[in-house]
């Protein structure tokens, strides 16, 4: 008897376009001027899977990637030994060491504390600098360079808060990283994250760490004609239902039938990602055909409005309008959480 498990067919997909998400990447690095862009893959790649995402960028090139944590480090750990670096964002906790010692990652340390535990080690490390966002970072007034003397710092790092607008913190942060690094040096400086990316050659110093405009994110004018979507979530109709006029649709009737119409339902929901933000205002599209959501979104299941396509019917597939510039007017939600919540229950299918 076999123990292999049975292929079930899934009836939600994310459609994922690897030439997108290496013409990004390669946008990002031609934008980042004399800088080298590395990649922000941490939260499982932004939800799209850590292991495809990293190898089609090392083909593409690329050589810097950045995780949150340690369990993200050793889920590519293999892929990347010897040919990439890999800096972990959270630094290194006490516990953190046994596995940080052995580990070719590298820690970025974001306090005073994480550099007295990581100097005794003697490997190479990164260090964060808060210039001003006040969330992970060494202060400027607790610089010294005594403090790091015979470390082996490759990067010296900030990280940019408002890059997405036009507001003075964004100079005001860029003064105070520079100022930093007259008091601690390393091989290598980065501070621009894709929005950063856009702001200018000031801004891009040695390295970038786009994340979010990687995987179709777009934050700033100058990315409007060069980022590509990446994610496309695709469900399946799993029935098609006639509506009459009055007819109630989904939880609390937030959709009441006007005019007679078929509907259809895909099996999808806010356990996949496709959050109650876009009930009665996300999109799905067959083709050019515009087929709107109608009523509540509920945790498995969505209504569509088949009008204008009445042809479709049960075991027919449906894309979703997921653009995230789109999708966040119509959510409400940033463009973030759009690539980061989509489920493990859509299966990932790279084309």
């Amino acid at each position: 008897m076999s123990d292999a498990k049975p292929n079930i067919p899934p009836t939600a997909t994310i459609k994922l376009d690897s030439d997108a998400l290496v013409a990004n990447w390669r946008a990002l690095d031609r934008l980042s001027g004399k800088a080298k862009a590395g990649a922000a893959v941490k939260a499982n790649a932004y939800g799209l899977g850590v292991r495809d995402v990293v190898q089609r960028l090392m083909v593409a090139g690329c050589t810097d990637f950045f995780v949150a944590n340690w369990q993200e480090a050793q889920e590519i750990e293999d892929l990347t030994a010897g040919t990439a670096g890999v800096s972990v964002l959270n630094g290194v906790r006490e516990a953190d060491l046994p596995f940080a010692l052995r580990s070719p990652a590298k820690p970025v340390l974001n306090s005073l504390e994480q550099v007295q535990r990581w100097k005794p080690s003697g490997k190479a490390c990164d260090i964060m600098i808060n210039s001003g966002m006040n969330r992970l970072g060494i202060n400027l007034e607790d610089l010294e360079a005594d403090l790091f003397a015979g470390m082996s710092i490759d990067m010296v790092m900030s990280h940019l808060a408002s890059a997405d607008e036009d507001t003075p913190q964004n100079e005001d942060q860029l003064k105070q990283y520079i100022a930093a690094l007259k008091i601690v040096s390393g091989k290598r400086t980065s501070l621009a994250n894709s929005a950063g990316i856009a702001l200018g050659s000031a801004y891009h110093f040695d390295v970038t760490r786009p994340g979010l405009s990687l995987y179709g994110g777009i934050q700033r004018p100058a990315l409007e004609d060069v980022i590509r979507q990446v994610a496309i979530p695709r469900a399946e109709i799993i029935q098609v239902r006639s509506l009459r006029p009055g007819d109630k649709l989904g939880y609390n009737a937030q959709y009441i039938a006007a005019e007679s119409h078929k509907v259809g339902i895909l099996a999808m929901g806010y356990a996949d990602g496709y959050l109650r933000g876009f009930s009665n205002s996300g999109l799905f599209m067959d083709g050019g055909i515009v087929l709107p959501v109608l009523g509540r979104v509920s945790m498995d299941l969505i209504a569509i409005d088949l009008a204008a396509a009445p042809y479709l019917e049960e075991g027919d597939w449906v894309d979703c309008e997921y653009d995230l510039e789109i999708a966040s007017a119509q959510s409400g939600l940033s463009q973030y959480e759009l690539i980061t919540g989509l489920g493990n229950r859509l299966a990932r299918e790279w084309t």
